[in-house]
């Protein structure tokens, strides 16, 4: 997967910048696609309700909501790398205690630490790639960057489908410990971006990033990128962690649903190279905004399909577009904002977004215990996602070929 992606860049340090950061957020994806699975496990072993399942994924986006606000100030303040290899750490050793787990209660602990970790990577991540690449690089590497979330979930695909059913769930969570390793290479591999050494001479406080952030010059492009943040992770959230329960619902077994996850998850990573494309070729927001109609229209068609072949043919429509926006959406958050609060200004649209993670997990979980059908709550997704299209298409302004704002 990675090399022809990785050909494209043309600096040996940037392709090792890309794929060292990439397989750090290969393992979040991984540890984040496993509980959508592990929680379809649980649900029979635990005997789980509804609305108790949609608590347990919905701790892990608490503790992200809590991370990517706290990351993204302590990166502005310390660095990208310090705070990318701690989150990695924080992440892995959680998912590897929660494999000890003796109860709801405690699994539910876990989780959140581990989101914690989790939330606080992903914008540090995409900060550090974004400010280390050549104006006319930049788009397409933080989309390439974003595309290892693929590898992270069609490997948790692959631990549920051939580990879960003979292992158990809790070694699953064993080998979400594994990237604890992996940051003592991390490390040595990689740099502090240029830019940020550049600039880390006068530290602003984090009551001064707020207010920047918010400032009349910024104001607009923050509420734009809220919006968008929070519309886009409340639909993924709300559907991804539930598609192996709604397949079971629809009548498949849990091992064939897994089956087809693994195979609908497949569908991410052409959604991601087509927007690593476009989006250098024809812009930003025209990535964002034809990317998002078309997971909406997915949405629909996914809530009402009733055949095994339209289910399925839905389930890559929405991988494939829905991934390729949030391509689109971490290569155009860092963007929006000057060296010195660029961190701060993506972790608090990041952490906004991921309240919607919180809530939609739950949300689903309420709405199926009171009887609504599956339908109805796909029409919520189509209507919040084309919301998010229209903040962009409104609001926006395209970032193509600028350089980074200092």
């Amino acid at each position: 997967m990675g090399n022809s992606s990785l050909s494209l860049l043309k600096e040996p340090k940037q392709r090792k910048l890309l794929f060292s950061a990439g397989l750090s957020w290969m393992f979040d994806a991984m540890d984040v696609g496993m509980i959508s699975f592990v929680v379809a496990a649980l649900a029979a072993e635990w005997s789980l309700s509804s609305q108790q399942v949609g608590i347990l994924t919905s701790t892990t986006s608490i503790g992200m909501v809590f991370g990517a606000a706290m990351a993204g100030f302590l990166a502005d303040k310390y660095g990208r790398k310090n705070i990318l290899l701690w989150t990695l750490l924080i992440f892995s050793i959680a998912s590897g205690f929660s494999a000890l787990a003796t109860g709801f209660i405690m699994l539910c602990l876990m989780r959140f630490i581990a989101g914690f970790g989790l939330g606080g990577e992903l914008p540090v991540a995409s900060t550090l790639v974004s400010e280390s690449m050549p104006v006319q690089e930049r788009g397409r590497a933080v989309v390439l960057l974003e595309s290892f979330w693929a590898a992270g979930w069609i490997l948790s695909a692959l631990i549920a489908y051939f580990v879960i059913p003979h292992y158990g769930w809790r070694m699953a969570f064993i080998i979400g410990a594994l990237p604890a390793f992996y940051a003592l290479y991390l490390r040595r591999a990689i740099e502090d971006s240029p830019r940020y050494k550049a600039n880390a001479t006068r530290k602003l406080t984090f009551g001064e990033r707020v207010a920047s952030v918010w400032s009349s010059e910024h104001r607009r492009t923050s509420i734009m990128l809220w919006v968008l943040w929070f519309t886009v992770v409340f639909s993924y959230y709300g559907m991804f962690l539930w598609l192996p329960t709604v397949m079971v619902d629809k009548g498949f077994s849990l091992v064939r649903s897994f089956q087809y996850v693994l195979i609908m998850t497949l569908a991410q990573l052409p959604g991601y190279f087509t927007a690593a494309y476009f989006i250098e070729k024809f812009g930003r927001k025209f990535v964002l905004v034809t990317y998002l109609v078309l997971t909406a229209i997915s949405a629909i068609w996914f809530g009402y399909a009733n055949t095994e072949a339209s289910l399925l043919a839905a389930g890559i429509s929405l991988s494939f577009f829905n991934l390729g926006a949030w391509g689109g959406l971490y290569a155009y958050s860092p963007e929006l904002y000057p060296t010195k609060v660029r961190s701060t200004g993506v972790g608090l649209a990041t952490s906004f977004g991921r309240i919607g993670g919180v809530i939609a997990p739950l949300l689903v979980g309420v709405l199926k215990q009171n009887g609504t059908s599956i339908e109805y709550i796909f029409v919520m997704f189509f209507v919040t996602i084309l919301i998010g299209a229209l903040g962009v298409l409104l609001l926006g302004k395209e970032t193509k070929g600028l350089e980074l704002a200092d």
